[in-house]
Formats: structure tokens, sequence, C-alpha cells
């Protein structure tokens, strides 16, 4: 039960900071980023915790995959399927289906950086809190 709220913690914590770079950086946003980003973010977590003696390098990588992956299959559900138009990538090159393309896959990966450095953080804070509450 206890790893529920972590995992609760972390999923809002993604949403609420997806969507704020979403707005800073398109000036909106939507409420599926909030969901997608939440996703996101677990995801990393999760690989974070899994993997904590692989290379920063290689966890970003696995977070830039995890987010790709979310923003196309999202995409095709939000986009194409209930036609809701939350974003389109057709103009950039080597797109697919306007959904992901090479330019904000590589975005992804260096937002992975931070990303795998507030879930260390996170899970550091965490960890504390639950070893405080054991030895009082």
């Amino acid at each position: 039960m206890k790893r529920i709220g972590e995992y609760y913690c972390v999923f809002s914590l993604g949403g609420l900071l997806y969507s704020f770079i979403e707005i800073l950086w398109r000036g909106h946003t939507h409420w599926t980023m909030v969901l997608t980003g939440g996703a996101a973010l677990l995801g990393i977590y999760a690989v974070n915790e899994k993997h904590k003696r692989l290379p920063l390098f290689l966890r970003c990588l696995c977070g830039c995959g995890i987010i790709t992956a979310l923003e196309f299959f999202v995409g095709l559900l939000v986009n194409k399927i209930f036609r809701l138009h939350v974003w389109d990538y057709s103009h950039l090159p080597f797109n697919i289906f306007g959904q992901i393309c090479p330019l904000f896959s590589f975005a992804w990966f260096l937002l992975s950086f931070p990303a795998c450095h507030l879930c260390d953080g996170v899970q550091m804070l965490l960890f504390r809190a639950a070893l405080r509450k054991n030895t009082l």
C-alpha cells in the first residue's frame, strides 16, 4: 500500500511538470498531457529504481523511449481516433503519422536527464522519510 502512495506522488509530479513545460513551450496544454506526463515520469522512475547501476546516458535513452512511445500511442488515440488535435508534427521531417518525430524524441532524451535526477531525489526523499519513520 505504501508503494501506491509513492507511485501516486511520482505520477502527480510528472503530470504537473509535463503540463507546466508544455505551457512554457506552447502556451497551452491539454488534460491528456497531464496523464501522459504522469505515466512518463512513473516509467522513468521505475527504470531508475530497477536499474540504478545503469549509466545515466542509458537511463535517459530509456526515458526517451518511454516518452516517445507514450506520445505515439496517446497521439494515435487522442489525435487520430478521437480527433482532438492536441498536437501535429506532420510538418517536421521523418515524423510518424504526425505524432512523433526525431526532433522531439531528442528533446525527450534531453528532458530525461533532469527527470532521472528528479526521480533519484524523490526516491532518496521517500527512502529517508521511511527510514526516519522506522527509527522513531
